[in-house]
């Protein structure tokens, strides 16, 4: 169900975008989707599919649940897509998003990304004491803007404190990260100088920082031990908002995206430069669908997360295909 004429980029959410009950539906309508949960669950050696249909959420909070959480229901709905007959041109995945692009590219076996971002979100959530680190996102205010005030804290910080631009989401939302106190100051910074917003996020640790070095460096050792394949099809990075086209380029990327920004938005302007015209973000949440609509309004962007969803997103396609 591919055209040329209307090139598809399959979009796959990130942390934050987990809810009590996300892959129920499609798991009970469709054996592809309920079988990714029993390859999790066994994977894991417990029953993840029963956190996600069921919570509580307070465990489904937890970094490290959350991380394979959000990669099996995100995995499970592009399998339904897939026997639906629509591919994908591109795929690219938000943070942790991209170990579910690179499912669907084919790079990793969903066995391998399942039971290594449980270890990413326990690494993560290891690597800083919790309350020493912090994150806050910056509303209404552009990037070097951002950066600048980034850079200001650091430079007066007398204790070497990290500050740094952690997601450029959108030319309306930055996030930053790094020691608690020199967040708390940038906010105030921020706000003093005409950003619309600027608030802390409920987050247990600062992620995409320099700050996640150990996390990272344990990450890496994980990842040297995988068997990564080329991928099938165009991958665009975070941390270079480029595309990977080989399994070795793939797997390093996914090693500096632990401490390397996030580029949402120049990731976004490069898929609209390769004329991605039809968006989908397969997975739970409309996170990444919000975005969209901040960066570039006139390209159509669809979600597929649950039965009505999907419905919804095949009665698009077959209209702009017909």
């Amino acid at each position: 169900m591919t055209n040329s004429t209307f090139p598809i980029a399959f979009l796959f959410p990130g942390q934050g975008s987990q809810s009590v009950g996300m892959g129920r539906e499609l798991a009970d309508k469709y054996p592809v989707a309920r079988r990714t949960f029993e390859e999790a669950d066994e994977a894991l050696g417990y029953k993840l599919s029963e956190l996600c249909f069921e919570g509580p959420e307070e465990k489904l909070k937890l970094t490290e649940i959350t991380q394979p959480a959000i990669l099996t229901a995100s995995v499970a709905a592009w399998r339904v897509l897939q026997e639906k007959g629509v591919k994908a041109d591109y795929v690219a995945g938000h943070s942790l998003g991209e170990y579910s692009a690179h499912v669907a590219a084919g790079t990793l076996t969903f066995a391998d990304a399942v039971r290594t971002v449980r270890n990413r979100g326990k690494y993560m959530q290891e690597a800083v004491p919790v309350g020493v680190g912090a994150m806050a996102a910056i509303l209404g205010m552009p990037f070097d803007k951002v950066a600048e005030i980034a850079s200001e804290i650091v430079n007066d910080a007398a204790q070497g404190e990290v500050c740094q631009v952690a997601n450029i989401n959108s030319p309306e939302q930055i996030v930053i990260s790094g020691h608690a106190g020199a967040v708390d100051r940038a906010i105030k910074l921020a706000t003093e100088r005409g950003a619309k917003k600027a608030v802390s996020l409920p987050v247990s640790a600062p992620f995409h920082c320099s700050l996640m070095q150990p996390a990272q460096d344990r990450l890496a050792t994980d990842l040297s031990t995988l068997n990564f394949q080329n991928p099938s099809c165009p991958v665009i990075c975070n941390v270079d908002a480029a595309v990977v086209a080989s399994a070795e380029a793939s797997r390093k990327a996914l090693i500096r995206q632990v401490t390397g920004a996030v580029r949402w938005e120049p990731s976004m302007r490069l898929l609209i430069e390769k004329a991605a015209s039809l968006f989908i973000e397969v997975g739970p949440g409309k996170v990444l669908w919000g975005l969209m609509r901040q960066i570039d309004r006139s390209k159509t962007c669809l979600t597929v997360g649950d039965e009505a969803s999907l419905q919804k997103t095949l009665a698009q396609i077959a209209a702009t295909a017909a």
